[in-house]
């Protein structure tokens, strides 16, 4: 990698001036000028605070160090090794904690790590190749054989995913192919804000869904983790999935516990 088209790259990708890169850095204009022509040669600590003044993940800032010469400074251990065992078990609890509400944890490109007992009423009914751990939670929302028809606003949940799924290339083209061109969302599409409207044997689910990150994580492979968490938006909602966790909780947070236990064989989920 070419250290100064690299760092430009970056630079012009967040809309960022040299002079408001240099601000955030701690150093001038000038220098950051020479470094992106190549000119001057930073230091590791002036490539780190570039870094961090970019907000760029930590994959990226390891990618940074290296086009500059630099080994990686952050570590990226395997979810299933002994240093994210406590991480491991957080994530059980948390997403037990969830109960009776559907929860999964996700990579970066939106493979499925782990999930709670109450995704199965979400997930009812799908191909059994779309669901479960090393699966992929885009395709699943998406795919014919998966959630999309029993999704009520799915011209809506259908651009929601698209707009989050831009970065991931050869599966956000497969995810468009999902999409009929005739399905548009509402007039009144807000866009970031796209509530879930699903057809379940429970009834219909009015669902929102908040997203956890680790921003204070320095391992890569924690740092790229997502706790997606659904939430009801009324009571009917509320009470059809606490009427499934009393049917079937048992058995399907075994399952999970399980899952949990054995996450390195779903890192690759998503290519």
């Amino acid at each position: 990698m070419d250290f100064p088209r690299t760092l430009r790259e970056r630079r012009t990708r967040r809309r960022l001036s040299q002079l408001e890169l240099a601000t955030r850095a701690g150093t001038t204009q000038r220098h950051v000028s020479f470094i992106e022509s190549g000119r001057s040669a930073p230091g590791r600590g002036m490539v780190v605070r570039l870094a961090e003044s970019l907000d760029l993940p930590l994959r990226e800032r390891n990618e940074l160090l290296l086009s500059a010469g630099y080994a990686p400074v952050y570590a990226e251990h395997p979810l299933d090794g002994p240093e994210l065992a406590p991480v491991r078990a957080a994530l059980g609890h948390i997403l037990d904690g969830h109960l009776p509400y559907p929860a999964l944890v996700v990579d970066r490109s939106g493979g499925v790590v782990a999930a709670n007992a109450a995704l199965g009423l979400l997930t009812e009914g799908a191909a059994a190749e779309l669901v479960g751990p090393g699966t992929n939670a885009y395709r699943l929302a998406l795919h014919p054989d998966g959630l999309a028809p029993r999704i009520l606003n799915f011209g809506a949940w259908a651009r929601h995913i698209l707009d989050r799924t831009t970065h991931l290339g050869a599966l956000h083209a497969e995810l468009r192919g999902y999409v009929p061109a005739s399905v548009e969302p509402p007039a009144d599409h807000l866009g970031f804000a796209v509530p879930l409207h699903l057809r379940t044997s429970e009834g219909e689910l009015h669902l929102m869904t908040t997203i956890t990150t680790f921003a204070t994580a320095v391992d890569v492979t924690l740092a790229e983790l997502r706790l997606e968490a659904f939430l009801p938006v009324d009571e009917p909602t509320s009470a059809a999935l606490r009427a499934y966790a009393a049917r079937t909780g048992g058995e399907h947070r075994l399952a999970h516990r399980r899952a949990c236990r054995r996450p390195n064989r779903f890192a690759q989920a998503g290519n």
